[in-house]
């Protein structure tokens, strides 16, 4: 190379210099002062932002939380080496953020975006902060259009709406974690693009959600964000926002979004975890005060937005674990409290073999009635009633007392109508093939067949107006009355006859 290439190609280098924008921002420096587990507190920040991702020497970085002058106290998210005292901290000027858009979905990414599933990052255009404000009241409308789960106890009993926040709620190991993936099962085919988001759970766990997904079909329109447990408390505590920031990305493009907290009982336990670190003052269960505010804005962010803001809503299936069925526990009656309705996973059903366990007297749903389908809602008042006299006459009759024949029949009535809620995990049902099923419950059409035999008589009943045109209509909203309902009870009459014919 000449000295003249040498000179053009100096030149060359100090335009492209002088080209780039000037950051006139005063960049603090600091020192880390103590490490504790996941925390870290850092001297020499006076101007340091809440939630501005701090960076340490050796690739560490955290996120500022409890902000003090001259100092601030920061939640690790990555600690590739280990900190020690007397290393170096620098502000970077910018919140905690998340890629968003479409390049997400199929994926499985941590909750900063970086895939977790062998594939190249995202190829994401945009960036999101995790924190963000709720969508004020001007822009929100009501819920007014069903989310449908295919489960049958939750769309005729416990129905959900598109924006509604509904809160999963029961002891270990009672199938609350099976309801919600049901439901995301249950959108392959629709327009409605599911976040599940897993936090503080053990890999195997996330893993089996993510093949159910997978095998399904569901994982093509779905994005599942991943902080495990062995994971950093500071990654499993920001899991739930950068998770609802992703959804809310599809929501504002005019998207229906669904959205899965997997638990919050864990996300909990991180923050209350992060917080004792940081030395704030502990209150009842040693949660910090603000507890009921972390998950209040978490969950406040699901609405249904109106057409003037896009028309887009954000569907939230927080999941939370009690212990002994303890339902006035602190964190579950601050999620009640926060939600719109609550679907309860009785253990007591689970170990009866009422699969899902859903107590229908302890569930409710504030708003997703108004959504409900109206095929729906002829069958489910009278289901909801007679099965409720079935649960107290059934506690009465195993003192043996003697009944009289209407009893005897209210008793069978409600055996059919449990039997006809039974489902099997993993197999979402479509909405007319629900609705025929509790039809013929509902008309006393099964009553008389024998518990043993229920199986083949619902699956022939809900295959005998799977084709029927009545079938789309009633999928479609048109209430299950005149011609549509004559044409499900004799198609229902017709099936049933083959069954006996073919039994006996």
């Amino acid at each position: 190379m000449t000295l003249k290439d040498l000179a053009d190609s100096l030149f060359d280098r100090l335009d492209r210099e002088a080209a780039r924008p000037v950051d006139l921002s005063r960049q603090e420096h600091g020192e880390v002062t103590r490490v504790l587990h996941g925390v870290v507190e850092v001297e020499g920040f006076h101007e340091a932002l809440s939630d501005e991702v701090i960076e340490f020497e050796g690739g560490a970085s955290g996120l500022a939380l409890d902000l003090v002058p001259g100092r601030a106290g920061v939640v690790l998210l990555r600690d590739p080496q280990g900190l020690r005292p007397g290393q170096g901290a620098r502000r970077t000027g910018r919140v905690a953020s998340v890629p968003v858009g479409a390049a997400l979905l199929g994926r499985v990414v941590d909750p900063f975006g970086a895939p977790l599933d062998d594939g190249p990052p995202p190829a994401a255009t945009r960036l999101a902060p995790i924190e963000a404000p709720a969508p004020p009241i001007i822009d929100r409308a009501p819920v007014t259009r069903p989310l449908q789960t295919g489960i049958k106890a939750v769309d005729a009993l416990v129905p959900i709406g598109r924006g509604q926040r509904e809160l999963i709620v029961g002891d270990r190991q009672t199938g609350k974690t099976a309801v919600a993936v049901d439901t995301i099962l249950n959108q392959v085919g629709s327009d409605v693009i599911s976040v599940y988001c897993a936090i503080g759970q053990r890999g195997d766990a996330s893993a089996r959600v993510i093949a159910r997904l997978r095998a399904s079909g569901a994982m093509d329109n779905c994005v599942v964000v991943v902080a495990g447990g062995e994971d950093p408390a500071g990654l499993q505590y920001v899991a739930p926002y950068a998770a609802t920031a992703i959804a809310e990305s599809f929501m504002r493009a005019g998207r229906d979004v669904l959205i899965v907290y997997d638990d919050l009982t864990r996300h909990a336990r991180a923050y209350r975890e992060l917080s004792l670190l940081l030395r704030r003052p502990p209150g009842r269960e040693a949660y910090p005060g603000d507890i009921f505010y972390l998950h209040s804005r978490l969950l406040e962010r699901a609405t249904q937005l109106s057409g003037k803001a896009g028309g887009g809503s954000l569907t939230a299936l927080p999941i939370i674990e009690t212990q002994a069925q303890n339902l006035s526990a602190y964190i579950p009656t601050n999620l009640i409290s926060i939600t719109d309705g609550q679907i309860y996973l009785s253990p007591l059903l689970y170990r009866r073999g009422q699969m899902p366990a859903v107590d229908v007297g302890r569930s409710v749903s504030r708003v997703g009635g108004k959504a409900q389908l109206a095929a729906f809602r002829a069958v489910a008042g009278p289901l909801k009633l007679a099965y409720a006299q079935f649960e107290e006459l059934e506690s009465f009759a195993r003192f043996g007392a003697k009944l009289d024949e209407d009893t005897r029949a209210q008793l069978a009535r409600g055996r059919a109508v449990r039997e006809a809620l039974k489902q099997d995990e993993g197999e979402p049902i479509p909405v007319a093939q629900q609705i025929a099923l509790l039809l013929a419950v509902s008309e006393g059409l099964l009553d008389d067949f024998a518990l043993s035999y229920f199986e083949p008589v619902s699956t022939a009943v809900m295959s005998a107006v799977a084709d029927l045109p009545a079938a789309q209509e009633i999928a479609n909203g048109l209430p299950l009355d005149g011609a549509r309902k004559q044409a499900f009870l004799a198609a229902i009459r017709d099936a049933l006859d083959e069954v006996q014919d073919g039994h006996a």
